[in-house]
């Protein structure tokens, strides 16, 4: 693990809060974000110094702080939110979260919350993300950290960990995956087919269900609204088929969109570009 030494951002004038000990590394290793302060920040000399008591951590998160390192949450159990650059970030089981070494953050999280932190070595690893990003957790990830987690020895640094973490699309939407029957069941199955034009009505009526119960169950367990949360997977595949040289109609159909127009205005307005100039761009930076 690269050493966990952070370095605690305190309001001009303001003394910095005492740091307590505690046994937990994932808790004292979780943290948010907010904006540098003007004074200096003091430097922990050692991870013993700057790790938060279990009751602090219950009663609301971590202080704003930066690390030396970057770093990797995920939240197996619970939900935090992170904050970095006055903009906030929420873990879930399905959404984790890469803090680059050097930015300010802070975090509030649930008294059930479970983190597991994963630090790297800036000069050892090249993160591919300069700013504070939510990533997606595959299936195959997530097995792999909660492996580490049973580990009865303390984990190295793995160059292979890192390059597992790192190999999601760059450019994903967040995705929290709802936990209830109803809707995990909705959500598997428009995975595996997000061109399914069925409505959340026809859906409910499949499953014996309301269709207001199930879209409660969705804006409760993701924070989405069922329509919301159908535009982001099938946004988040067409990266795939875009990536592949699929032509824009063709990506358009082949997730679900009802015209070509509406998959590009839909693109636009989470991405902030058109299809097109996503895909110029993405051959530009790959080619740099």
């Amino acid at each position: 693990m690269a050493e966990a030494a952070l370095r605690t951002v305190t309001p001009t004038g303001a003394e910095p809060a005492p740091e307590t000990q505690a046994g937990a590394r994932a808790a004292s290793e979780a943290s948010t974000g907010a904006e540098p302060a003007s004074e200096a920040p003091a430097v922990a000399e050692s991870a013993s110094e700057v790790l938060v008591d279990d009751e602090f951590i219950a009663a609301g998160g971590h202080p704003t702080h930066v690390h030396d390192f970057h770093q990797f949450l995920h939240v197996p159990l619970g939900r935090i939110v992170v904050t970095a650059l006055g903009r906030d970030h929420e873990l879930s089981p399905s959404v984790a979260l890469w803090i680059p070494a050097g930015i300010p953050h802070s975090a509030r999280f649930d008294p059930d919350s479970l983190v597991v932190p994963e630090n790297f070595d800036p000069e050892l690893h090249r993160l591919p993300y300069s700013e504070v990003t939510s990533v997606n957790v595959s299936a195959a990830q997530r097995q792999l950290l909660l492996s580490r987690m049973r580990a009865s020895e303390p984990t190295e640094e793995d160059p292979a960990l890192f390059a597992a973490l790192c190999s999601g699309h760059r450019d994903v939407l967040p995705l929290p995956r709802p936990t209830g029957r109803s809707a995990a069941t909705v959500a598997g199955e428009l995975m595996r087919n997000p061109g399914d034009p069925r409505t959340a009505s026809e859906w409910a009526e499949s499953l014996y269900t309301s269709s207001t119960s199930l879209r409660r169950a969705f804006r409760a367990e993701t924070g989405l609204a069922f329509s919301e949360w159908r535009t982001r997977l099938r946004l988040n595949h067409s990266l795939q088929l875009l990536a592949a040289g699929h032509m824009v109609s063709t990506v358009a159909a082949r997730v679900g969109f009802v015209s070509t127009n509406g998959y590009i205005l839909a693109f636009r307005r989470y991405f902030g570009e058109t299809p097109g100039a996503y895909v110029k761009r993405s051959a530009t930076r790959t080619a740099a």
